[in-house]
């Protein structure tokens, strides 16, 4: 597929303008003109921007970041990695909730990496970064106090898992993320998108709070094998209009999160329980 310059703009969050200028001045600009001369981005420019992105939201100077956006990221050392057991989850969840108490982002994030790299995603998620959160969550519920805590932890998971490679390259996309209308707990979209990306899956996270028919749009215009909408809460889940998308050929819709717990869906509508429901889900969707 090829996209427009304002395609690109929103998928990944950043003016038509700033396009244009690291076009001009970095030479990050699109491989294909249309006989007209309009600009037209391949999905393997959109992954070099996508890194720029990364880059320069990390504070590398732009020009720095041009330059390391252009090489593809290193893929992680093919290790054998051992089951969490139940005594090394609760260590590395006290490991990383004194850290975050402590607003030590480097430990959070260094053990996050590690966790991730020795377990992978979905046990590193499953078994230590979720009950941290919920536990610190909680802190903040019952006393008003530690936000500072709870965004800290959760931007040092986000760092961990966007540092695994993302899949690129033509094809049908694997899978688009979105959360429900006013759903601001896009956290976990991250962690299976995360997860895709170790199964070599392309996925989008169109991200917090999408409007019913921008999601719509991306659907109709991106064709992904799988379109997911997460929801924490049963009133954000109800604001997801599901019988007007309809079964969509080629596409499949599918819901997570605890908002739709009792919800009667329709029929074309599926509704994995689990992380790893949800990476079957998508693989079985895309082929070996």
């Amino acid at each position: 597929m090829t996209y427009t310059p304002r395609a690109v703009a929103g998928m990944l969050g950043v003016a038509p303008t700033t396009l244009r200028t690291w076009d001009q001045r970095y030479g990050l600009g699109p491989s294909l003109r249309t006989d007209g001369g309009h600009r037209r981005y391949e999905d393997a420019d959109v992954e070099v921007l996508r890194r720029m992105v990364v880059l320069t939201g990390q504070g590398v100077a732009a020009s720095s970041a041009a330059v390391l956006a252009r090489h593809e990221p290193q893929t992680r050392p093919s290790v054998a990695r051992s089951p969490l057991t139940w005594q090394n989850a609760i260590s590395a969840q006290r490991s990383l909730l004194a850290a975050a108490k402590r607003l030590d982002e480097p430990t959070m994030s260094d053990l996050a990496d590690q966790l991730i790299t020795d377990h992978g995603v979905v046990s590193a998620w499953e078994a230590v970064f979720v009950p941290a959160l919920v536990e610190l969550g909680e802190l903040v519920a019952d006393t008003g106090q530690g936000v500072e805590i709870e965004h800290l932890a959760s931007g040092s998971v986000l760092f961990a898992l966007r540092g695994i490679p993302r899949a690129s390259g033509p094809g049908v996309l694997s899978a688009l993320l979105s959360c429900a209308p006013d759903e601001q707990h896009w956290l976990p979209l991250e962690a299976l998108g995360a997860a895709l990306s170790e199964q070599g899956r392309t996925w989008r996270n169109l991200g917090a709070r999408v409007p019913a028919d921008a999601l719509y749009d991306a659907v109709t215009r991106l064709r992904p094998a799988v379109a997911l909408v997460w929801a924490h809460r049963r009133e954000l889940a109800l604001r997801v209009p599901l019988e007007e998308f309809g079964a969509r050929p080629g596409t499949v819709l599918a819901v997570a999160g605890a908002g739709w717990d009792g919800l009667e869906l329709p029929s074309y509508v599926h509704r994995p329980a689990t992380l790893t429901e949800a990476i079957r889900l998508v693989v079985d969707r895309t082929g070996s």
